[in-house]
């Protein structure tokens, strides 16, 4: 599952962050673990990610694609690549940020993410956008 997930509030709800950044554009993750979606004796985790992009560069520019490298506790690994996020390709001033929420399904309860967003200046000038591994982490459980 590689999806959206509707917006819940997240204030008393431990989270991950991660923070990526190039001279350009600046990404910041928070996530946290869904488990009213979630089925662990399925091998059903699912986590919501935060993502909250914003142009710390001089110059415009637009999200084209994005980049994702998801990987469960079991190692195994699954790439998602695709145009946009959310079905829209946000353009940036200097300054502007944006920000979606999205989700994944594991069959553990710990796993990792990270990868890239293409970006594209006014001037036709393409670049990607670094988005730091960061943890996904499920409710712990005692055997």
């Amino acid at each position: 599952m590689q999806g959206d997930v509707p917006q819940q509030p997240l204030d008393d709800v431990p989270d991950e962050r991660s923070k990526g950044r190039d001279d350009r554009i600046q990404v910041e993750v928070k996530t946290r673990y869904v488990e009213s979606e979630s089925d662990p004796d399925k091998y059903r985790f699912v986590f919501a990610y935060t993502v909250t992009i914003r142009n710390v560069g001089t110059a415009a520019a637009r999200l084209l694609t994005r980049h994702w490298v998801i990987r469960d506790g079991n190692g195994r690994v699954q790439e998602v690549r695709g145009e946009g996020v959310v079905g829209e390709q946000p353009h940036l001033k200097p300054g502007e940020g944006f920000q979606y929420t999205s989700g994944t399904m594991l069959e553990t309860s710990i796993g990792t993410m990270g990868g890239s967003y293409l970006m594209v200046t006014d001037d036709g000038i393409e670049f990607k956008a670094a988005i730091d591994e960061f943890l996904l982490s499920g409710p712990r459980t005692l055997h």
